[in-house]
């Protein structure tokens, strides 16, 4: 897992913003997701994903909602992509964008945390030096693929969003809409697939 120091900074933030990072990644992935289930011609797999999601934007959003986090992993687990030889490349992304809204759910249920925000940092910038690698058909070490200008381009973005979530003039639920807001609106995944509707 590729590491950058962004994950120290995000770790010392408080439980609603570490979660409101993960969530901000996790959307970024949501297109290769949708993407890899038009291939499979499975729209019901990205509307299931897609649930998910809003459910954890709605309890970033609404104090005290109730969500039944277990219900949610359960139903994620049924969408993961099973991989076998004759997958195309695009199950990769797909599976690490189900890895990545895992890590949010599992923080919820054992109510860590640290880990997984740190997780959801490097799982988005693996799947940028991969699709990179295999596009290029070349084997990069890790210390190899953080020096890669689209995982630079990656963790950029991510200390973006931490520069966000720590300026305490950023009233919580105008930020929480603005950045669902701006992210949702780009409809462009982390590796560059665009979301058209």
């Amino acid at each position: 897992m590729i590491k950058n120091p962004v994950q120290l900074r995000i770790a010392k933030l408080a439980i609603w913003q570490q979660r409101l990072f993960m969530v901000c990644l996790c959307e970024r992935m949501y297109p290769n997701f949708v993407y890899y289930c038009r291939l499979q011609q499975d729209g019901q797999s990205a509307v299931g994903y897609k649930k998910i999601l809003d459910l954890i934007w709605e309890s970033l959003l609404v104090e005290n909602v109730k969500i039944n986090f277990d219900l949610q992993l359960e139903k994620l687990e049924l969408i993961i992509p099973i991989l076998n030889e004759d997958s195309p490349y695009m199950v990769y992304p797909a599976i690490d964008a189900c890895q990545a809204l895992s890590e949010i759910l599992h923080s919820y249920i054992s109510g860590e945390i640290v880990e997984h925000s740190a997780k959801v940092s490097s799982i988005s910038a693996t799947t940028v030096a991969e699709f990179e690698m295999t596009r290029d058909n070349i084997e990069l070490s890790e210390q190899e693929q953080s020096q890669l200008p689209s995982v630079i381009e990656e963790f950029d973005l991510q200390w973006d969003i931490f520069r966000l979530l720590s300026n305490e003039n950023n009233e919580m639920i105008d930020l929480i809409k603005g950045l669902k807001e701006d992210i949702r609106s780009t409809k462009t995944s982390n590796i560059g697939v665009f979301l058209s509707d």
